[in-house]
């Protein structure tokens, strides 16, 4: 080992480990995560706290292991690129195999933990998620296929599904019709930045859809899923599995999400590709609120009269 690699690794601290999980989006998944647990609680049940609580922790440390082995397959790209060069890989914080090492223990861990106190179910649906993300998106998929983000996005559309199945023990319409919002808002939301950053990606050969096929071409297809993703949000109110004040939230956020896109698409430049993709976290975000709060308030107005 090279003295530079030994003093790297003396100097390892938790921020670095911290750093290899993705926290912001490891948030988002766990809490789209805790809203299909809580949806999936009927009307005057109960919370299963045990399930809550393990449910979110396995699933959580099984989205930081993809995280980490994200860091460590993509380590030579991301020196180059101006987004990701600052990770603890590119700068030489830490040795490779200890980015492999972490994140094959806490994905270990997080299955043991899912099968002893969860269910077998949701195991076993994690780690598809899992192996779907860290190893067929990330190793293959992003580097040959400008639809990458499409069939890689059902592993990061899976939290609120196997929040519902942590509960449940089962997958039933509502279940997939979380999976599906989340399905279909994820190339819009990484396809934004990606026009921004697509100079970056030529460089590393990674065939994005704006390295591929263009920017005019992608902020169309960007407007296009926002037209998909509006209407893919009605279905739960639908169903019945969500009233009207989740309807108003969709409707008002689909609207928004359209203007954005439409902007991006009317746009001589990529100016507004950030605001696009800044928008579609706070869509999400709101998205999911709306569907707890009318869960709960449903219930309460239910209670009450």
């Amino acid at each position: 080992m090279s003295d530079v690699m030994v003093e790297a690794e003396n100097s390892l601290n938790w921020r670095d480990y911290y750093e290899l999980c993705k926290p912001k989006v490891v948030g988002l998944i766990l809490f789209t995560t805790i809203v299909g647990m809580l949806l999936a609680v009927p009307h005057g049940a109960d919370i299963p706290w045990h399930l809550v609580i393990f449910g979110l922790l396995g699933i959580g440390m099984a989205a930081a292991a993809g995280a980490a082995m994200n860091h460590w397959v993509d380590q030579r790209i991301d020196a180059v690129m101006e987004r990701t060069k600052g990770r603890p890989l590119p700068e030489g914080k830490m040795e490779s195999r200890s980015a492999l090492y972490f994140s094959l223990a806490l994905g270990s861990f997080s299955m043991l933990l899912l099968v002893t106190q969860v269910n077998l179910l949701t195991a076993v649906l994690t780690l598809f998620s899992l192996i779907g993300y860290a190893v067929i998106y990330t190793m293959f998929l992003k580097r040959t296929t400008p639809q990458n983000i499409v069939w890689g996005g059902a592993a990061g559309a899976a939290p609120p599904l196997l929040g519902w199945t942590a509960i449940t023990g089962n997958i039933n319409t509502e279940a997939l019709l979380l999976f599906m919002i989340i399905f279909i808002w994820t190339p819009p939301h990484f396809w934004a930045l990606a026009i921004r950053r697509r100079k970056e990606y030529a460089k590393v050969d990674i065939p994005m859809l704006p390295v591929t096929h263009g920017v005019e071409f992608t902020k169309l297809h960007i407007l296009l899923y926002t037209f998909m993703l509006l209407v893919v949000t009605l279905m739960p109110f639908m169903v019945h599995m969500s009233g009207l004040i989740y309807l108003a939230g969709a409707v008002s956020l689909g609207i928004g999400f359209i203007f954005h896109a439409f902007k991006l698409y009317r746009s001589k430049d990529d100016s507004h590709a950030m605001k696009v993709f800044g928008y579609s976290i706070f869509y999400l975000s709101c998205l999911f609120a709306f569907l707890l709060a009318d869960h709960y308030l449903r219930a309460a107005i239910r209670a009450f009269s």
